[in-house]
């Protein structure tokens, strides 16, 4: 918690769940937090970022237009001062370390949020990496077990970034516009992965991706997003 005396933490909430960002913002605010702007998507998460310039960002792993970890990376280029915690319902170990090798210093279960959420802020904004118990076993167990690691990933970022978009159903057009290029320069990339991966096939590319752990399955069900967003 925040004392008196000292300035308090600038946050953003980014979740595509309304109810959720209330939640949180409603704890984070009796705790002596500044919810300074709240983001339904990880591209808005980027946009607000730049011009709040917040100490910590909430991103869930889930978004559309950008997941918590592709926004992540874009974050820590514009706004490098900014400290990243990712909500999320995975506890699995390739998910973590996609996290951690994005930037992010703050690792939160979605069951435990509430309990936990204050605690990750704390550590975070100190320089510290934090992760919710549960993730943090699971990490130390698969390095202790010796895992296999993955195969290497053959995309470059801004490849699974497109990946990542056509598996939640944007058009060539809309992930132009979502990552700043034209729709001929995605469906450059488009056509480079499907090279790359040797698949002919968009719902192919996505099978593929989805089994092999290089892009993060899209959030089940309709978002949330009509609601009170933005600014504070």
């Amino acid at each position: 918690m925040t004392s008196a005396s000292s300035p308090r933490l600038r946050v953003l909430l980014a979740d595509d769940h309304v109810v959720l960002r209330q939640g949180l913002r409603a704890i984070l605010q009796q705790e002596g937090f500044r919810v300074v702007g709240e983001a339904p998507d990880g591209h808005t998460a980027i946009k607000m970022c730049i011009i709040l310039q917040p100490e910590i960002a909430i991103l869930d792993l889930g978004m559309p237009l950008l997941n918590g970890i592709d926004a992540a990376r874009e974050i820590r280029k514009s706004s490098p001062n900014t400290k990243i915690i990712l909500l999320t319902m995975y506890a699995d170990e390739l998910c973590v370390l996609a996290a951690l090798r994005a930037g992010i210093t703050g690792y939160v279960l979605k069951n435990n949020a509430f309990s936990n959420l204050t605690r990750a802020i704390d550590a975070v904004s100190r320089g510290e990496t934090y992760l919710s118990p549960a993730v943090a076993g699971t990490v130390v167990n698969a390095y202790l077990s010796g895992a296999t690691p993955p195969p290497g990933n053959p995309l470059s970022d801004r490849e699974r970034q497109v990946l990542q978009l056509i598996a939640e159903g944007s058009n060539m057009k809309q992930v132009g516009a979502t990552l700043g290029i034209s729709g001929k320069t995605a469906d450059t990339h488009r056509g480079r992965i499907m090279h790359k991966l040797r698949i002919i096939s968009t719902a192919g590319l996505v099978r593929y991706a989805l089994k092999h752990g290089l892009i993060i399955e899209p959030s089940p069900g309709p978002a949330d997003t009509q609601g009170d967003s933005g600014w504070h």
